[in-house]
Formats: structure tokens, C-alpha cells, sequence
């Protein structure tokens, strides 16, 4: 049985006195979209700096393509193949959409009018090559997402971390951005990604993992995970498993 591409193995994290990722474990398959959703407060973006590099685990280990990574820097991963993007989407406001992107493509391309070439192709992808030489503070909201998207695109990762990257958009932005990611993946690069759209979560993830209070709780199939009495307990508390179970069977 083949490596997966990443396996993140029993970590912890811990902030002074809170105990933010409790021993997590979680395997990301290559060629793939997992997924990974709690409840607000879980720990799901803690995970992902683990992940990304930008805090080291307290213990526990994060191994990329068989190789243990726990120790590397962010620039470090990202040059193995590592990319990410963030909840709070701050582009570089004095640059045009097409320097933004080229800061990421300038990881494997040095010469600036390789990595703007390379911005231009990457724009085409997630849908603003209209707007490359637009000024990125003038984005709209789903724009800023799709060119933090690019941002981490133009890197050209084999792993590719989405935190949120929905959040904030309305159903028919959602929609437009969902065949983008879908088409990335059948374009050979593997998804992480944390997620609150469970629509999203639902059409596009092969595997769902959920963190509740910093432990995983549950994974597998999107479809059983969202069943799980464990995981409908971490979202809607206490009793509610058996609340909806006995509505079910009364309207059954």
C-alpha cells in the first residue's frame, strides 16, 4: 500500500494552559479532497498552521510524503510542495491582482517575468484573468477569495490546504468557486480543507475528519460522517442525536 501524502500522527498543541489539538490524527490519500469540519473553536485552523508550518507541534509528528516535517519552516514546506490559504484574506493592497500572484509563483520561478507569466496562467484557472491588472484592494469579497486561492496556487503545490475558503460568500458564489476546486484536484493537486458549507463539503470531499474540543471525533464518507450521533451532538449539543432520531421516527 502506497505513502499517503500526509499523515499528521497523534498531535497535540498546546497554547500556556489550553490544550487546543488533543493527539489529532488525520491522513490525507494523494489525489484526493479530504475534508476536515467541527464545530466553531475546535481546533481546525490550529491543525492547519501544525500543518503548514506555522507553529511546531507540542508533540506528535507530521510526516509529508513519508517525511517528517515537524521541525521545517513555512518557506520550507512550501518548497516540498506544501501550500495554504487563510480565513482573514489580505492581499497586498498597493500591488495589482497580477503582482499579487506572482509573489507566490516567484517560489519556483526567480525571474520576475517568469512569475508573471506564471500569474497570468493561474488567474485564467480561478477566474480572474479579467482582473490582472486591477488593483487588488479593489476586489470584492469572492475576488480577494479567489486571488488568495491563486496566491497559494501559483506556488504550485502538491498539497494544497483551503481554510474556509467559501466563508462570507452567498449560494451562487459558492457555486462558481466549487468546479474551480473540483477541477484542481483533477488537475493531480491533493485538498485539505477546513470547511463550514457543508453543501461544499457534501459534493466535494472524499473523506470528512471532525475535530470537536481538539480531538477527532469522527471520519469516513461525508454522507455517515453528518450521521454520526457524535458528530450531531459536537454541532448541535447534547441530546440532540436522540431529538432528531425520535422526530425522524415520528414523521417515519
Amino acid at each position: 500500500m502506497s505513502e499517503p501524502l500526509l499523515r499528521v500522527e497523534a498531535v497535540s498543541k498546546r497554547f500556556g494552559g489550553l490544550l487546543a489539538v488533543d493527539a489529532a490524527s488525520l491522513v490525507v490519500e494523494a489525489g484526493g479532497i479530504t475534508g476536515l469540519i467541527g464545530p466553531n473553536g475546535a481546533g481546525k485552523t490550529t491543525l492547519f498552521t501544525l500543518v503548514s508550518g506555522f507553529e511546531k507541534p507540542t508533540t506528535g509528528r507530521i510526516l509529508f510524503k513519508g517525511r517528517d516535517v515537524g521541525a521545517l519552516a513555512p518557506h520550507e514546506r512550501a518548497a516540498l510542495g506544501v501550500a495554504r490559504t487563510f480565513q482573514i484574506v489580505q492581499p497586498f493592497a498597493g500591488l495589482s491582482v497580477r503582482e499579487n500572484i506572482a509573489v507566490g509563483a516567484h517560489l519556483r520561478h526567480p525571474r520576475r517575468d517568469d512569475a508573471l507569466g506564471k500569474a497570468e496562467a493561474v488567474a485564467e484557472r480561478v477566474g480572474l484573468a479579467d482582473r490582472l491588472d486591477a488593483p487588488a484592494s479593489g476586489l470584492t469579497v469572492v475576488g480577494r477569495k479567489r486571488l488568495e486561492l491563486a496566491r497559494a496556487l501559483a506556488t504550485e503545490p502538491e498539497l494544497l490546504l483551503l481554510d474556509e475558503v467559501l466563508a462570507g460568500l452567498n449560494p451562487s458564489e459558492v457555486r462558481d468557486i466549487v468546479p474551480i476546486i473540483r477541477d484542481l484536484r483533477h488537475s493531480g493537486v491533493t485538498i485539505l480543507m477546513v470547511e463550514h458549507v457543508m453543501q461544499a463539503v457534501m459534493s466535494l470531499c472524499d473523506t470528512v475528519y471532525v475535530l470537536a474540543q481538539g480531538r477527532m471525533i469522527a471520519e469516513g464518507p461525508p454522507a455517515a460522517v453528518t450521521r454520526d450521533p457524535a458528530v450531531i451532538e459536537a454541532y448541535l449539543g447534547h441530546g440532540a442525536a436522540a431529538r432528531l432520531a425520535a422526530r425522524e421516527a415520528a414523521h417515519g
